[in-house]
């Protein structure tokens, strides 16, 4: 089952729905700032995506200037900032069995389908 974890208002995470609505493929919705990810579904996803934490954290955001910025911080607590603020996650994210991507662009999406 392929998973999207969308932000209804990310112009970006509403394009990688589209990508998922014309493929044909079974999928699930997953509204992170809803429904949180666990620090531990988090870092499950974080591992599928071959990827730092501090590369799924948008640092453009005003949480992570206000809050994170400049300090230096372990992979657990970037994964925790993450947690307690999921504005802070990169979207959207699209999982398929152990493969998965950052849709940015959200034609990277595709490549899950070969």
């Amino acid at each position: 089952m392929i998973k999207i974890y969308h932000n209804p208002r990310c112009g970006k995470s509403r394009e990688g729905l589209a990508i998922l609505e014309n493929s044909e493929n079974d999928f699930e919705i997953i509204k992170y700032l809803e429904n949180v990810p666990s620090k531990n579904e988090l870092a499950a996803i974080i591992k599928i995506l071959g990827i730092s934490p501090m590369q799924l954290v948008r640092t453009n955001e005003a949480i992570w200037k206000e809050k994170f910025k400049g300090k230096s911080m372990t992979d657990d607590e970037v994964i925790a900032a993450m947690v307690a603020f999921p504005k802070l996650i990169e979207r959207p994210i699209v999982i398929k069995d152990k493969k998965g991507v950052v849709g940015r662009p959200p034609e990277k999406i595709k490549d899950l389908f070969n």
